[in-house]
């Protein structure tokens, strides 16, 4: 089902099979300023993505046939970058692994909570930053119109997340990090009890900017947090 898009207004397709849900969701994104894309399923959700290209994609892990994990994994391998968070039930490791490796930029649990999903959203329906302004540390550089980096001539594809979590750290170089800074500056909200997603999401960083053995500049502080600096 299409809605009738402004010019203006950002575009948010929702990939759900749950119709009371679906409607429940579509309704805040609407009073809150946003046009609103439906698909039942995964296979609907590509054809709208196609059709419409959506600033941001919002997708039920679990959906009438092909999962949403499946849809992520199809819509990185056609080469589309938009920003896709991820509905899940659990909040285990492995589900956030496999909610990264699947392509998703973020994730929010079940139930669903407008407060905190409409948080969620407004962070990366942020304005663009402004063109040509970039953060360098060592060899590292980080395009921020871009959200890519760039080390030793080699382009490096972030998530959204990524390039939040890489453009904090360098934006205080040699500055050890809690993790309480962390969470609440990259992520805006807070977690309930304890959560290890930072160590998920400084693992993926740290594979994609040391993907050819360069040095690490992303140093673990025990106990801590981390810092960016050259060991």
């Amino acid at each position: 089902m299409n809605s009738v898009l402004s010019d203006t207004n950002p575009c948010v397709l929702l990939v759900e099979t749950d119709e009371a849900l679906a409607k429940h969701v579509s309704l805040d994104l609407k009073e809150s300023g946003y046009d609103t894309m439906l698909a039942p399923d995964a296979i609907g959700g590509l054809r709208q993505v196609t059709e419409q290209q959506p600033a941001l994609i919002v997708v039920d892990r679990l959906l009438a046939g092909e999962s949403g994990l499946w849809f992520c994994n199809r819509l990185r391998s056609l080469g589309n970058r938009a920003p896709v968070l991820l509905m899940m039930a659990r909040d285990g490791v492995d589900d956030r692994v496999a909610c990264l490796e699947a392509g998703a930029d973020d994730y929010f649990l079940k139930p669903y909570r407008t407060e905190d999903f409409l948080r969620l959203v407004r962070l990366y329906l942020q304005p663009d930053n402004p063109a040509n302004e970039r953060l360098r540390f060592g060899d590292l550089m980080l395009d921020l119109a871009t959200r890519r980096a760039l080390r030793n001539g080699r382009a490096i594809d972030l998530t959204m997340k990524e390039f939040e979590l890489l453009k904090y750290l360098m934006e205080h170089p040699r500055e050890v990090l809690t993790r309480e800074q962390i969470l609440e500056n990259v992520w805006g909200y807070d977690f309930v009890g304890e959560s290890n997603v930072i160590e998920v999401y400084i693992r993926y960083l740290r594979l994609k900017i040391e993907d050819e053995g360069e040095k690490r500049l992303i140093q673990t502080v025990r106990g801590v947090g981390y810092v960016m600096r050259e060991a």
